[in-house]
């Protein structure tokens, strides 16, 4: 009997570290795969989930209907590059200097010293892919390469400025892009991007060039809405969505993947019929009204996201840093300062209501800030308008209810003054949390905006310009 129990104990100390290597294992197994999906400039009135009654977008609203709907979401920015950074980091666009879009003869980029979600997710075992839009520097040391992402596919930069290239890597293989076939092309990439790495985890950003203008949609798109090229466009996009979803279906991982789908920013309105749609909301991107920065947010996660279900409060883009880190088991350094917070409780339907703040930016300058229901908008001297840019008339300061307006149209600065004293004393603490921020990187040069230069040639500058 003695020999029984001395057999079993060393077989049980032989067998320790086995179980060990198994546990771990199965932990890193169950760590869910992630999935961003992150369009360029598309409006908060331009999915079917969000009042659209023309577009048809089933697989997107199927993030709705199976997952979650973000009435209030917010980007970091009314523009790309900043919002792309703030995704990355957690962090405000401000705190990196970036207070505009880099440009294809911008020698800046994202500052290397930042830490993205990507090189986080990396370091706990994740598999990292990109594909699409970049937008944070094209020169060797600002690519997603070397950034935290295993691969990249896609074009660095918008596609409306000059020399668009697709970049595999760290290296162009192709100078001469076909924009009608970039959806198709980019969602190619993203599958099998996942057909290679279906044994997880993974964590990939699939960035979509559109609906940013010039707009394409390819032979089996094109004409199909019968709704306009826009409609098109985001029915492809939509198409898109379902491919990944199927494919992620295919290899039996749907369930332990985490899908988000959002956008950088609002609409660009100024390009009219192939600017998309605000929707409810007050202006677009470009701009600090809601309609610039509260941007269409979904997220699926069967089995932990109640499907149909809805978050009525503030969600930052920002957030899905500590959000991601939290699922991956990883955790958030501590040597800078972040500024979202985890959604994992809102997700999993356990948060119904946190009032929060939030700081919107023009460039540099503030120029908003919402605390719970009540946004204050400070005196703005408006713009007359140019091809690149709608425009806006001049105004003073502006209080609203976003809860009862979220359209932004009743001022209640003169029935409010109280609340126009106390917004403003969160707003200057708010901003003083925030620290001393860092000079703005040397962006570019505007010059490189090809598409609407060209608009400004053809029509002339005066078919732009406001009248008041």
């Amino acid at each position: 009997m003695k020999n029984y129990y001395l057999i079993a104990l060393v077989a049980m100390l032989v067998a320790m570290p086995a179980c060990k290597n198994v546990e771990k294992a199965v932990t890193e197994e169950s760590r869910p795969n992630i999935v961003m999906i992150y369009c360029d400039d598309l409006g908060y009135g331009d999915l079917g989930c969000f009042g659209n009654q023309v577009i048809r977008t089933p697989n997107v609203d199927r993030l709705a209907e199976d997952g979650m709907k973000f009435t209030e979401f917010y980007s970091a920015s009314p523009v790309c590059s900043p919002s792309r950074a703030a995704l990355l980091t957690g962090r405000i666009p401000q705190r990196m200097g970036i207070h505009g879009v880099f440009f294809p003869r911008s020698y800046t980029g994202m500052p290397v010293e930042e830490i993205t979600i990507a090189g986080l997710l990396k370091e706990k075992g994740y598999a990292t892919g990109i594909v699409g839009k970049w937008h944070l520097g094209h020169r060797h040391e600002f690519l997603p390469l070397q950034r935290g992402f295993d691969e990249y596919f896609g074009i660095p930069y918008s596609n409306d400025m000059n020399s668009v290239v697709y970049l595999d890597g760290n290296e162009v293989v192709e100078f001469h892009v076909d924009q009608h076939f970039t959806t198709k092309t980019y969602t190619e990439k993203a599958v099998d991007f996942i057909d290679r790495h279906a044994g997880g985890p993974f964590f990939l950003y699939l960035a979509h060039s559109m609906p940013h203008v010039p707009i394409y949609a390819s032979p089996g798109f094109d004409g199909r809405s019968g709704n306009g090229l826009y409609a098109d466009v985001i029915e492809e996009i939509d198409w898109s969505v379902g491919e990944v979803l199927a494919k992620l279906e295919e290899h039996g991982i749907l369930e332990n993947t985490l899908v988000v789908f959002s956008s950088d920013n609002g609409p660009w309105l100024v390009m009219r019929e192939l600017g998309g749609s605000a929707g409810i909301l007050r202006e677009g991107k470009q701009f600090t009204f809601e309609g610039g920065q509260r941007v269409p947010t979904l997220a699926m996660w069967p089995g932990v996201i109640p499907a149909g279900s809805e978050y009525g409060d503030m969600g930052l883009m920002m957030d899905w840093f500590p959000t991601f880190a939290a699922i991956a088991g990883a955790e958030v350094p501590t040597d800078r300062a972040y500024d979202g917070e985890s959604l994992v409780p809102v997700l999993k339907g356990e948060q119904k209501e946190k009032p929060r703040e939030f700081l919107y930016y023009d460039g540099g300058d503030l120029q908003c800030y919402r605390n719970g229901d009540w946004k204050l908008k400070l005196p703005y001297a408006g713009y007359r308008g140019s091809a690149g840019k709608k425009a806006v008339a001049p105004h003073d300061t502006l209080l609203f209810n976003l809860k009862s307006d979220p359209g932004e149209l009743e001022n209640l600065v003169q029935t409010h003054p109280e609340k126009v004293a106390e917004m403003t004393a969160l707003m200057d603490a708010c901003r003083a949390s925030k620290g001393e921020m860092p000079p703005a990187l040397c962006i570019g040069d505007p010059a490189d905006h090809e598409f609407y230069n060209v608009l400004a040639k053809r029509h002339g500058e005066g078919y732009f310009k406001a009248d008041w």
